[in-house]
């Protein structure tokens, strides 16, 4: 895989607007459909997450989902630093309680991407503090799909986390089409809808629609500020 420089990397995650998280349990035709129709509606960056399947397993979902997303989204590994060294995935999103990020750097490297989980400003600081890329901020509302993400901290949270810190700010936790627009409007880069998409009938079409809604939103945000 070629590798890019840092201030390819930086650009990349200024751009993102809809970041799929994968999900088996609420997939209705399965992970790799669910990130073929997201990548194909224009999703740039794709999150492998399991929780409850073997290494070899994952390993081999890891390296189907990495073909289907090539020269078109990043793929990312949650928490297995293990597997997205295996298939030499473009970076990880690491939680509070995985491997320190410290460590992670060294030993994916400078060049991948590291996003870290912050349910506040405080682990927000300390997420860029030690290197990471992105911060994934959550719950922003109370959710099902994560059973001890928490109560939501609300969408007027992330304007607070927006304004202490400089790398981009990732939205995730009970996200829908009804509240979306909550979420851009108060300074999220990007955003994660895990039921919402992988829950409905047509991936393809609900990761469109995300995507079209964000960037209206971001256009009419950013005109605001000027």
């Amino acid at each position: 895989m070629e590798k890019w420089n840092l201030n390819q990397k930086k650009n990349f995650l200024k751009y993102i607007d809809f970041y799929l998280v994968t999900d088996s349990r609420f997939s209705k035709k399965g992970t790799f459909s669910d990130v073929k129709e997201a990548v194909e509606a224009g999703c740039q960056i794709i999150q492998y997450r399991e929780k409850n399947k073997s290494t070899k397993k994952m390993i081999y979902e890891a390296f189907e989902i990495k073909r289907i997303c090539r020269n078109n989204a990043k793929f990312l590994v949650n928490d297995r630093i293990d597997i997205a060294l295996a298939v030499d995935a473009e970076g990880v999103h690491l939680g509070q309680n995985d491997m320190p990020i410290e460590i992670a750097r060294k030993l994916l490297g400078e060049d991948k991407i590291i996003g870290l989980t912050a349910h506040n400003v405080d682990e927000a600081i300390e997420a860029e503090n030690k290197g990471a890329d992105y911060v994934g901020l959550g719950p922003i509302f109370d959710t099902t799909t994560k059973k001890d993400a928490g109560e939501g901290i609300g969408p007027d949270k992330i304007r607070e986390v927006k304004n202490s810190i400089r790398i981009p700010v990732v939205a995730i936790g009970g996200i829908n089409m009804d509240n979306c627009e909550s979420v851009v409007q108060n300074g999220a880069d990007c955003l994660v809808a895990i039921y919402a998409v992988l829950g409905s009938d047509d991936v393809k079409s609900e990761t469109k629609n995300f995507i079209n809604i964000i960037r209206k939103i971001k256009i009419r945000r950013n005109h605001s500020f000027d």
